[in-house]
């Protein structure tokens, strides 16, 4: 089958992973800061916090901004539950802000007229999520403004973005947001197995980040109440996690941070050849702004919503695994258990309803492209 998306081992990254197995440390060696160093460079961000997953980037990046029972949080409802799950963590609240049908981003006009309906209710949130879905930016210097505005953080769920850029900087530099989050899964664009990184341009972001993944213990005497008793001693000054990644996981993102560039390239160029294969097939293929440039995690494809399962079925059929991103956050039971439902936020559930990701990724060869559009082509005829 053709997945959707594949991470690619090479073996300079085999041999990166098996040089740490055979090093002193397997956890809390050398490899988290050379990673964490090696993607902050990249992207232009003064710090940076890996941790074992995107979620827990999330969860310890709303703790760090002091989201707690009483407040709110809201993302997009087109996104992975994480998105949302972070504020539920927290004791706090989540809504949702529609999205545009074009790119699936939260839209900044519904954020716009959601924060102004919530002020007068007095009901603003704390933090806002916005989820660069597929890899393409949202309006951050939109959304910017509206933070300024209204007094809320803003948390980009960079999950799918690394390697992109808004404007002229990398997604990660945090010039219109307090913290990015990135993803390193195996379908993203480049992988350590599990993992996720925080960035951020706050120092104290930072290091208050840094000891939540870590169970909230210190080493640093000018943290602690006391004199420590001597070099062994710790203090836990904080409820934290144990969100730390691996000296494995690390050091096979060093490898792969090598050929980020590469990767993203190679995924425009795809999808150059699926825009210009599917110029003539009754499909809305997916929105690059002029402004940004997308980290292409996905390609999504939207076709009328009577169609969707029977073109994803016959997709299927032909041993191509398609898949489709996201079923709204706010349509799943725990979500509709708190109240939420069908037809709150009709744009994010047209979205959903139309839209098919095709495959993506670094190694797909042409002839299997031509393989999902000849498919695709027969499916919607048929």
């Amino acid at each position: 089958m053709i997945p959707y998306g594949r991470q690619d081992i090479t073996a300079e990254d085999v041999e990166a992973v098996v040089s740490t197995l055979k090093s002193d440390f397997l956890t809390q060696g050398p490899a988290v800061p050379r990673f964490e160093k090696a993607v902050a460079d990249h992207v232009g961000a003064p710090h940076a916090v890996a941790v074992n997953s995107a979620t827990s980037a999330l969860h310890i990046a709303c703790l760090a901004l002091g989201l707690g029972p009483g407040d709110w949080l809201w993302t997009s409802p087109i996104s992975f539950v994480a998105s949302a799950n972070c504020a539920l963590y927290c004791g706090a609240q989540v809504d949702f802000v529609d999205v545009d049908l074009a790119t699936g981003n939260m839209s900044v006009q519904a954020l716009e007229r959601k924060l102004a309906a919530a002020e007068a209710a007095g009901r603003l949130p704390r933090i806002v999520v916005p989820v660069h879905l597929c890899g393409q930016p949202c309006d951050m210097a939109a959304i910017a403004e509206l933070a300024a505005r209204y007094g809320f953080r803003v948390v980009e769920d960079a999950s799918h973005a690394v390697g992109g850029r808004y404007r002229d900087e990398f997604v990660g530099a945090g010039r219109y947001s307090d913290i990015t989050i990135f993803s390193f899964h195996p379908v993203k664009i480049i992988t350590t197995a599990e993992g996720g990184m925080a960035l951020t341009r706050d120092a104290a972001l930072a290091e208050r980040m840094g000891l939540l993944r870590s169970h909230g213990i210190t080493r640093d005497a000018a943290r602690m109440d006391r004199e420590p008793d001597g070099p062994w001693y710790y203090q836990q000054v904080d409820l934290g996690f144990n969100y730390r990644m691996t000296e494995l996981q690390a050091a096979l993102g060093v490898s792969q941070v090598e050929r980020l560039d590469a990767y993203v390239a190679r995924r425009h160029a795809l999808a150059d050849r699926y825009d210009a294969l599917l110029a003539d097939v009754s499909v809305a293929t997916p929105v690059r702004a002029n402004e940004s440039y997308s980290a292409l995690h996905l390609y999504p494809v939207r076709v009328p919503g009577e169609m969707r399962r029977r073109v994803f079925d016959a997709l299927r059929a032909a041993d191509i695994g398609v898949n489709v991103h996201y079923i709204p956050i706010h349509l799943q039971p725990h979500y509709r258990s708190m109240g939420f439902r069908q037809g709150d936020y009709p744009v994010a559930e047209q979205y959903y309803a139309e839209t098919i990701s095709l495959p993506l990724f670094p190694t797909l060869s042409e002839a299997d492209q031509d393989h999902v559009v000849s498919t695709l082509r027969t499916a919607l005829a048929t």
